[in-house]
């Protein structure tokens, strides 16, 4: 990796966005601290670039935010009659048809999607505010290390929305129905020791320590074999879509498959 005094050029920054690949580790940046990150369509498709412009190489994305907050959720222009320049407003949205208005918010979505999949470990560092779609970019990673500082809260419902993008599901896997209901209907805050004890945060630690904390735990998973993780990931992410003895015919497979590599014996 790049010593402390090299400068690593982005591969992407722009409409608030900077990805930065230092050999196996790529950082996703949120770069507009001025407006505590708020986000818009331009942002999410910028989220979504990042994840294709990935290289092979790349084994761990940590994903955080510059300044005081990680992101304070969507742009609040957006909820304006004009709406942001050249990007469609609400209004405009809601008045599409059935077939655009899903495709619309479905491409949204696509900035959210990608940090699951099994060949990458996606960790969020998150400070300071993570709101609605802030929140929702948290979940959307395999884990999550938080400062003290910290102040989760899902306020979709309370703006007469939903939370849309992608961020029911792992929040209901994480702290199970009810808490799931209570934290988004009330749209109240949830902090750091909150977080950790219901599962939404792997752990916490002085926001002073948040960078360095993520990449500690990015170098701890680069030091594992790379099909191992990959193989341990996907095991993970399909136990709860399978019966008990369903995963463990999946658990022998995927041993298999391990046990023949490392014997030379894979395909």
């Amino acid at each position: 990796m790049a010593t402390p005094d090299q400068e690593i050029v982005p591969l992407l920054d722009k409409d608030g966005v900077r990805l930065t690949v230092d050999d196996a580790l790529a950082t996703v940046t949120l770069a507009n601290p001025a407006k505590r990150n708020a986000q818009s369509p331009a942002m999410w498709r910028a989220l979504a670039e990042a994840g294709r412009l990935l290289p092979g190489s790349v084994r761990v994305v940590v994903l955080r935010g510059e300044g005081k907050s990680f992101s304070a959720g969507l742009d609040r222009q957006m909820f304006t009659p004009e709406g942001i320049e050249g990007e469609p407003s609400f209004i405009e949205l809601a008045r599409s048809d059935d077939a655009e208005l899903d495709a619309a918010i479905a491409g949204f979505q696509e900035g959210f999607t990608w940090w699951r999949r099994n060949d990458v470990v996606s960790i969020a560092a998150v400070q300071g505010h993570a709101i609605g779609a802030g929140f929702q970019l948290a979940l959307a990673c395999d884990v999550r290390v938080v400062a003290d500082d910290v102040q989760f809260a899902m306020r979709e419902t309370s703006l007469g929305l939903v939370p849309d993008l992608t961020g029911t599901h792992p929040l209901v896997s994480l702290v199970g129905y009810g808490r799931a209901v209570e934290i988004c209907l009330t749209g109240r805050s949830v902090g750091a020791e909150e977080a950790v004890n219901s599962g939404l945060a792997n752990i916490v630690v002085p926001v002073e320590e948040l960078d360095a904390t993520a990449r500690e735990l990015a170098a701890a998973v680069v030091a594992a074999p790379r099909e191992a993780v990959i193989e341990t990931k996907a095991l993970l992410r399909g136990a709860g879509d399978r019966t008990y003895d369903e995963q463990r015919a999946a658990e022998r497979a995927a041993q298999a498959r391990r046990l023949r590599d490392l014997a030379g014996l894979g395909e």
